[in-house]
């Protein structure tokens, strides 16, 4: 399990396809306290580390399934692309976000973004079967970031990003018409399954 609290960003060193997808990411984590079999969330999804090693920097591999890249982002990734970094969350750790899996449940799209202030005002568009998962004060997780959705309208919900938030994640070099890994609140979709039952 994870908060949606990003810890550090790291960077796709090299990427090879044999089999399943096999992912290089540089970071600033001391590798050697990451056990082979640990999770690590990337851009939100919930990756087993298969290797370590520190030259020419610090760095973990992945293996990605076949499903994992067809139903993330990840087939847009590319070596020198920025990834959001989280380690899985210790008993007793503070959980600053939302209980976030890191099971992607689909893909949004930034359809746009404007200035508000210091922060700016995104707009994603969700795919319509998750659509009603998402509610006006409730938590998202976009690319592994825990948010807070300010409006809803059909498929589209917006959320603001601070400043903050833009310097320590990879949210500040996003555009409009990338691709965003989408995970929907926990709760959000145990209430939807109640009232499917009681309907």
């Amino acid at each position: 399990m994870f908060t949606g609290i990003i810890t550090d960003v790291g960077t796709i060193l090299a990427l090879e396809q044999a089999g399943d997808l096999r992912a290089r990411i540089g970071c600033g984590y001391d590798v050697a306290g990451i056990d082979l079999g640990a999770s690590i969330a990337c851009n939100g999804v919930c990756l087993t580390v298969i290797a370590t090693g520190t030259e020419p920097q610090n760095w973990f591999d992945v293996q990605i399934s076949a499903e994992s890249v067809a139903k993330t982002n990840i087939g847009d990734w590319a070596v020198g692309k920025p990834l959001n970094l989280e380690r899985a969350l210790k008993v007793g750790d503070e959980l600053g976000g939302h209980i976030v899996s890191g099971h992607v449940d689909g893909v949004a799209e930034i359809v746009a973004m404007r200035d508000e202030g210091d922060s700016t005002r995104f707009t994603f568009r969700a795919p319509e079967a998750l659509a009603k998962f998402i509610a006006p004060k409730g938590s998202v997780a976009l690319n592994g970031t825990s948010l807070t959705v300010n409006e809803v309208e059909g498929c589209d919900f917006g959320v603001n990003i601070i400043p903050h938030t833009k310097s320590v994640t990879v949210w500040g070099a996003a555009r409009t018409g990338d691709r965003i890994n989408l995970e929907i609140d926990t709760l959000a979709r145990y209430v939807a399954r109640l009232q499917e039952w009681n309907a």
